[in-house]
């Protein structure tokens, strides 16, 4: 038998067997061989604020490439939020007023790259109802008077074939209309017929002319991004509340801004949805469509939520007579839940105080309101349509403040059409028992939670049902 040499492994000689074989590597490969590590190790990782609505912060280390979307996805996690598919992070320039929606897609520490030292510049995390509202319904969003389809298009388009032609690579709707624009270096304010093609947005240096001759470039999008006005006319100067504007990538400040405004809300979503769908075309859909991507039952353009197994096997049941029986009708059904639920306040009208007696319900009615998350105390109309506009103009956003001209009603403020109106909800007293109302005692509630969940089953005085509720998000 040869001696063995120095340097010889154990694995040469098969016959000896290999007493730590969890310790063993191949011959060929080192035990720290950078293709064994995690690959997340060689992704640079960097530090971001992120601000939520009352102002406290949260310090994330996220990797370099990351998106907004994986931005929101794991604030959610970390707070154990409900992914609803709203949650947004946006871009907002403190000293002149300006925020935008960051898109799902954009990569935030690009984001940060284009911010200026001299401008604070803030990212919030909150919800934006009307981030994807225009692929439901755009309708709403294109009005007949600001939009125009190529000559050989049939002008009944369809909602899927509207959605279609603004993602097409080979036609654009039109979008026309008058916008006040901010005249370069001055403090005035110019109004001109602008029109946006797949090129840019122009103006008409002469009326409406729509004449080549006739039409300036005003701005591209590509190297620039969209703001909205949040501050309205105060730091600007515009003649509406309803400005918007394009700010270079790496700009020098406010003097390179290109600023618009609109003279209705309307015409200002409009303008701004078209210049999205321009800008980023079929990603935007591809964001849309990403949540629902993988689910049986949906098809593009005609989403549906998907109910669960052991909700599918669920029925509705009546048990007020000798034998039960199955409820077969759906409004029976509905009914019958609002009015279970009502007996089960009735039931519950009385509490436990720290003593261990009863007191009346009446008496915490006036204040159990506070703990919700759609009531905001004492906040005035317009922080309140504020708030609001922030959480996207789409039918049904709401919440509920105290009133500001008499201390002892409170103030339903709700998106519809565009619009945000207030619905005045005034105390009642009858028979030494306190209500709520809105629509002059005919129908009353006990508080305001019972009222807010009627409204959010039934439109009743309102132009429609309470969907989405506007709330302070802490991190």
């Amino acid at each position: 038998n040869r001696r063995k040499k120095k340097g010889d492994s154990i694995l040469e000689n098969p016959s000896i067997p290999n007493p730590f074989p969890e310790l063993c590597c191949s011959p060929f490969t080192s035990v720290l061989s950078a293709s064994l590590l995690p690959k997340a190790t060689s992704r640079k990782k960097q530090v971001i604020k992120v601000y939520s609505e009352d102002d406290t912060s949260r310090a994330l280390e996220v990797p370099s490439d990351i998106t907004a979307r994986d931005v929101c996805q794991l604030l959610i996690l970390k707070n154990h939020y409900v992914d609803d598919h709203s949650w947004t992070l946006f871009e907002q320039l403190t000293h002149t007023g300006l925020g935008r929606a960051i898109e799902d897609h954009e990569l935030v520490m690009e984001v940060q790259s284009n911010w200026v030292m001299e401008e604070e510049t803030k990212l919030y995390f909150r919800k934006n109802y009307a981030k994807y509202e225009f692929f439901k319904n755009p309708l709403s969003f294109f009005p007949d008077h600001m939009i125009s389809f190529p000559s050989e298009t049939n002008a009944a388009l369809s909602h899927s074939g509207i959605l279609q032609m603004f993602l097409s690579s080979s036609t654009y709707p039109e979008i026309h209309g008058y916008l006040h624009a901010k005249e370069q270096g001055k403090k005035s304010w110019k109004k001109l017929y602008f029109l946006l093609r797949r090129s840019g947005l122009y103006f008409s240096t002469k009326g409406t002319s729509k004449e080549p001759r006739h039409l300036q470039f005003f701005c591209e999008f590509s190297n620039s991004d969209m703001y909205m006005s949040l501050t309205g006319k105060k730091t600007s100067g515009a003649p509406t509340n309803y400005g918007f504007c394009f700010k270079p990538n790496k700009s020098g400040g406010t003097r390179d801004l290109k600023q618009l405004c609109a003279d209705d809300e309307q015409s200002r979503t409009c303008w701004m949805t078209a210049i999205r769908l321009l800008k980023y075309g079929m990603q935007l859909y591809q964001n849309y469509m990403q949540p629902y991507q993988g689910r049986s039952g949906c098809s593009p353009l005609n989403i549906t939520p998907m109910r669960s197994i052991s909700e599918n096997s669920l029925v509705a049941m009546d048990f007020s007579g000798h034998r039960s029986r199955i409820i077969e009708n759906p409004t029976e059904a509905l009914s019958v839940a609002v009015e279970e639920g009502l007996a089960w306040r009735r039931r519950g009208c009385l509490r436990l105080n720290s003593h261990g007696s009863p007191i009346a319900m009446s008496n915490m009615g006036m204040s159990i309101h506070k703990s919700q998350s759609w009531f905001h105390h004492k906040i005035s109309r317009e922080e309140a349509q504020r708030l609001i506009l922030q959480h996207g103009l789409v039918d049904g956003v709401f919440l509920v403040r105290d009133s500001q001209s008499n201390p002892k009603t409170f103030v339903l403020s709700l998106s519809h059409g565009l619009k945000i109106k207030h619905f005045q909800i005034v105390p009642l007293e009858d028979d030494g028992k306190l209500f709520y109302t809105l629509d002059d005692g005919h129908t009353r509630f006990t508080d305001l939670i019972q009222l807010v969940e009627f409204y959010q089953l039934n439109k009743g005085v309102l132009p429609c049902k309470l969907k989405h509720y506007c709330a302070r998000i802490a991190l």
